[in-house]
């Protein structure tokens, strides 16, 4: 039987467990974490090796996920870069560090892969995007969207298009909550209890996303077949269409392009 790929973790936060739940044999996985009180958590919820030598985990992974924060990124290179060998891939799921800035921090010999994730990988469903630099190869771009399709759905793209997905699927979870919590307020105006009021918002966004991504349901088709002409949804869509709803969606998404414009490096 062919010996499992190590998978190892530079850092080991929420975003990184995310992943590691993705991983279908987490024996053969190695993160490096600082912070004592979160390795011994790690090491109390899965069968992983947690050190605190980030070199440990350079020496003896084959894929490396680089997940600290970005303020970190220059002082974890400055340790493993010595240590990164050809065979390697090194995975970025660090928000503004591009592939040009991350080849000259860690080096030309590594195979690199930077990956745009968001939170709802630690509920499996997460959405990342990939790119590759040029010295990766297609297997490596395959091994890494292996890891990460058992978290949710992935894409192929190419790193100018990483701003748009940063603003759109990465910084979107926090959008997606905030309409929730205008439903759920919305409800309670109209006499539901808060609980009552937020079971019923996040269902029904949960189910309605559920079934167009099960279904490939056009979102046009749906919306018209759900408003029953003088219904009660034609009304509400009726107030919302009139209003610049889509405008300030659109105005959001472009303040988040732009600022993750101006943290690239």
């Amino acid at each position: 039987m062919a010996k499992a790929v190590k998978i190892g973790f530079l850092g080991a936060g929420k975003m990184a467990e995310g992943i590691l739940c993705a991983v279908e044999d987490k024996s053969s996985v190695i993160m490096a974490e600082k912070v004592p009180a979160r390795a011994q958590e790690l090491r109390a919820k899965y069968p992983v090796e947690v050190t605190d030598d980030l070199k440990k985990v350079a020496r003896n992974a084959k894929i490396v996920f680089l997940s600290v924060k970005p303020q970190d990124v220059a002082a974890v290179a400055a340790e493993v870069k010595p240590l990164l060998k050809s065979t390697q891939i090194l995975v970025s799921i660090v928000a503004g560090k591009k592939l040009s800035g991350l080849r000259r921090l860690f080096g030309s010999k590594v195979r690199l892969v930077r990956v745009m994730p968001n939170l709802a990988l630690r509920a499996n469903a997460g959405m990342c995007a990939v790119c590759a630099a040029p010295n990766a190869k297609k297997a490596d771009v395959a091994a890494v969207e292996k890891i990460l399709g058992g978290a949710g759905a992935t894409a192929v793209l190419k790193e100018k298009d990483f701003d748009a997905v940063t603003a759109l699927s990465g910084s979107g979870p926090a959008y997606f909550a905030y309409m929730e919590e205008a439903m759920a307020e919305a409800g309670v105006k109209l006499g539901l209890k808060p609980d009552v009021a937020r079971l019923l918002a996040e269902q029904t966004m949960y189910g309605t996303a559920k079934f167009l991504r099960e279904s490939g349901m056009p979102l046009k088709p749906f919306i018209d077949g759900v408003c029953t002409k003088g219904g009660t949804t034609a009304a509400g869509m009726e107030k919302l269409a009139a209003s610049d709803f889509k405008d300030v969606v659109a105005a959001t998404l472009a303040a988040a392009a732009k600022r993750s414009k101006e943290l690239a490096k």
